[in-house]
């Protein structure tokens, strides 16, 4: 279980995150949706301590994230799929990676066979595709064969292929007992393997409900719920 509870961040006047609450429960995906400017980058940063909060705190299994012994083995995260160094080769970047986080060598070959890039390994990260940096970030993440992901809008730059076998992939992770937590502005995608939704709008939270309890209760598709309570959540804290 992932608790996050009451995190709140401030820009200047501005309040990104305000006083955020929710719960992700394991074997099961959580779509974080939102409008631009929501406050989802930021709260998932917050929660791998690369953001500090101005107040809140995100635990999992009761431990705050900077407490875990092995950070990289329960937490898996792809927050910018341009972080790696554009002179190194994919597995020397995962390597490298696997050598500061304590991971074992072997676990290299493994991901980069698991994200489809072992053809190119041995090519230079500078030289891919967005797509293809969206492959090895994920491979980053799943190094230290994790039991959460927290993955931002990691669908971005993929071809249809390649949506696709992202969808199956972090559903086979949700089904074997992972905890997967995925921003996407990409809805109908969503819909077709998320269980939950959290829903944030200006920073505060909308709802968090499964995706069925979304639609019945509107009666609309998943993109035309979201867009009616984004935008009553908006009217709402203009007024």
């Amino acid at each position: 279980m992932i608790n996050v509870t009451g995190l709140t961040k401030h820009y200047g006047e501005r309040r990104a995150v305000d006083d955020l609450s929710f719960e992700l429960e394991a074997g099961r995906v959580t779509g974080f949706v939102g409008p631009n400017g929501a406050g989802k980058s930021t709260t998932m940063r917050m929660m791998v301590d690369l953001t500090r909060p101005d107040g809140g705190e995100v635990r999992y299994d009761g431990a705050r994230y900077a407490g875990l012994a092995h950070p990289a083995r329960v937490v898996g995260s792809v927050l910018d799929a341009r972080f790696m160094h554009p002179g190194r080769t994919a597995r020397n970047h995962l390597r490298a990676t696997a050598a500061l986080s304590g991971i074992p060598g072997s676990r290299v070959d493994d991901v980069l066979a698991d994200v489809g890039l072992e053809s190119v390994a041995d090519e230079r990260a500078g030289g891919f595709s967005l797509g293809m940096r969206q492959r090895l970030a994920l491979a980053t993440a799943l190094l230290g064969d994790p039991r959460v992901l927290l993955l931002d809008e990691p669908s971005n730059g993929l071809d249809p292929d390649g949506i696709r076998w992202l969808r199956n992939r972090l559903r086979s992770f949700a089904d074997a007992g992972g905890t997967v937590f995925v921003s996407s502005h990409l809805i109908a995608e969503l819909a077709k393997f998320a269980d939950d939704l959290v829903v944030v709008g200006a920073g505060r939270l909308i709802a968090a409900e499964t995706v069925e309890s979304v639609m019945s209760r509107t009666g609309m598709s998943l993109e035309d719920s979201l867009l009616e309570m984004t935008t009553a959540s908006a009217e709402f804290a203009s007024a």
